[in-house]
């Protein structure tokens, strides 16, 4: 099997690493306190989208870089992979990311991206003052660096590595979690971000830029940075991450009962998702 990156995770983990990657403000926040493990949300033990990963050895968990980076660098040149990635405990960065999107907050620590510098595009001041309008044009190299990977390919390669990501959930403080179940939950919510008309205005109470709207303030992180990215953007982003999800639901494992009927599989309907 080709080794390429698992870009289910890289789409939704690089979203909330754009806090830092793209929308840095004038000074540089405090760091994020460390993560205290997440009480367990009750739910069936039995997982909607099991994996079945092939029969293959795989790394240990805490011995598991290299084998990411030689992912990675199988799908990206290697100036791209040192400026855009931060491949230390990727897997561990990569699962705490993504469970971390729905939430206020995603602690740039963890984040397995970089951050390249740059400042926020605005236009106008005090009251006027608003995310101006060539800051999408900041995005331009992430979306289309998402937009190139392929999916098929990629999405195989997580089931591959499947195991590890799962043993990092458990170890985040799930568990009885399943963290495939938890990346589909993301991509749903991420995909149903509201788009946002007009001048997004901006105010700064503190150090940091914030929206000026509290409806957009209290959005959840990954939330919030689609929409400081801009609509067009966006959308893109949005497009690949339903390419993703259906990949992933086509590489579940059927359950027993419609495998031996010879059934199709039951068509999922995407619900709403509370932060956990």
């Amino acid at each position: 099997m080709p080794l390429r990156i698992a870009v289910a995770l890289l789409v939704v983990a690089a979203i909330a690493a754009g806090a830092y990657y793209f929308l840095r403000s004038r000074f540089e926040p405090p760091p994020f306190p460390p993560q205290s493990p997440r009480p367990e949300t009750p739910r069936s033990t039995q997982p909607r989208f099991p994996i079945e990963p092939p029969q293959a050895a795989l790394p240990k968990l805490g011995q598991s870089d290299p084998a990411m980076r030689e992912a990675f660098s199988g799908f990206f040149e290697a100036k791209t992979l040192e400026k855009f990635f931060n491949l230390e405990d990727a897997v561990r960065r990569i699962v705490a990311t993504v469970d971390n999107l729905p939430r206020e907050t995603v602690a740039g620590r963890l984040n397995p991206l970089k951050p390249i510098g740059g400042l926020l595009v605005t236009t106008g001041k005090d009251e006027t003052l608003a995310i101006g309008p060539r800051n999408a044009a900041r995005y331009e190299p992430f979306v289309r660096l998402v937009e190139g990977i392929d999916t098929a390919k990629a999405v195989g390669v997580y089931v591959h590595f499947y195991p590890l990501f799962q043993e990092a959930y458990v170890e985040l403080g799930y568990p009885t979690g399943y963290f495939n179940d938890r990346l589909v939950e993301v991509i749903d919510y991420l995909v149903e971000t509201p788009e946002v008309e007009g001048p997004i205005k901006l105010v700064t109470p503190h150090v940091l830029y914030e929206f000026a709207d509290p409806d957009l303030q209290s959005l959840s992180a990954g939330r919030k940075l689609l929409v400081r990215m801009g609509n067009a953007n966006a959308a893109r982003l949005k497009a690949k991450l339903k390419d993703v999800r259906r990949e992933i639901v086509a590489s579940a494992v059927r359950p027993a009962a419609a495998q031996e009927a010879g059934a199709a599989p039951k068509a999922d309907s995407s619900s709403s998702m509370k932060p956990r």
